[in-house]
């Protein structure tokens, strides 16, 4: 008797749905990274020919994982309403072509390094942290504007005043941009104070207030602000994976109400 594409499509969702198979595919995926990391040493070309079957072999994987992941879906037009999905479809048929030379096998070895992030695709708490990082980019936006505001006026400042301590550090602008970069990381930069502070015993106040306002205060923001919206993904996701739990329906009523109220 012939199976029904329906009891096909259940197959394949259990299968897809398996933990054990869900560690297999992060186990290729590393696997994959490692033969990248492999083919940047000179290595013996039988070792050689043993990584491109490897290679091969995990592009076959991934092909057939794709599939099985298409064709469990009930809706096949669903599938490719995920970025995620078309991300992935994109980078397994990109991987086929073959690495025999050329500007295509170029191009085929620059894509299976981007196999790597298909772990985003299928660990879920990795997808939730890229969402919120793309989700806190409007309001990150802000931050960085401003903070290049603070950045300008204080390289504006230092140029003009420290201009003739160190070329190399404020010679112009740019440069005391990128000097500037290096005091908030704190790459050596009391070097970089100590020699201005020989000829004008106040600018320590330049650098510690510029510290204060970059690597205190605005870093904070950003941290934040991404862990605001971490928390706010990492419910939406609570919320997803028990719509039909009617306990939290009811605890979501009771909030709602309560807004109601004090509203």
């Amino acid at each position: 008797m012939t199976p029904s594409p329906a009891s096909i499509q259940q197959r394949f969702l259990k299968l897809k749905s398996n933990r054990l198979f869900e560690l297999v595919v992060i186990s290729i995926i590393i696997l994959s990274a490692l033969l990248i990391g492999a083919r940047t040493y000179e290595i013996d070309p039988t070792w050689s020919k043993a990584l491109r079957v490897l290679d091969y072999s995990v592009t076959l994987f991934f092909l057939i994982e794709i599939s099985v992941r298409f064709w469990s879906e009930e809706n096949k037009r669903e599938f490719f309403k995920s970025g995620w999905n078309i991300f992935d479809t994109l980078i397994v048929l990109i991987s086929i072509i073959p690495l025999s030379g050329g500007d295509m096998a170029l191009l085929g070895r620059l894509i299976r390094i981007f196999r790597v992030l298909r772990m985003i695709s299928i660990i879920p708490e990795l997808r939730i942290l890229l969402n919120s990082l793309l989700r806190a980019l409007p309001q990150l936006g802000y931050v960085v504007i401003l903070m290049f505001i603070i950045f300008y006026i204080y390289a504006a400042f230092g140029s003009t005043i420290f201009h003739s301590i160190n070329e190399k550090l404020w010679g112009d602008i740019s440069i005391s941009l990128l000097t500037l970069f290096r005091v908030m990381t704190f790459e050596d930069w009391t070097d970089v104070m100590y020699e201005t502070v020989e000829v004008y015993p106040m600018s320590w106040i330049y650098y510690l207030s510029f510290i204060f306002f970059t690597a205190f205060a605005f870093l904070n923001m950003v941290i934040g602000i991404v862990v605001n919206v971490m928390e706010e993904e990492n419910r939406k996701a609570y919320a997803l994976e028990h719509q039909d739990d009617p306990t939290l329906k009811d605890v979501m009523a009771e909030l709602q109400e309560l807004k109601n109220r004090i509203g």
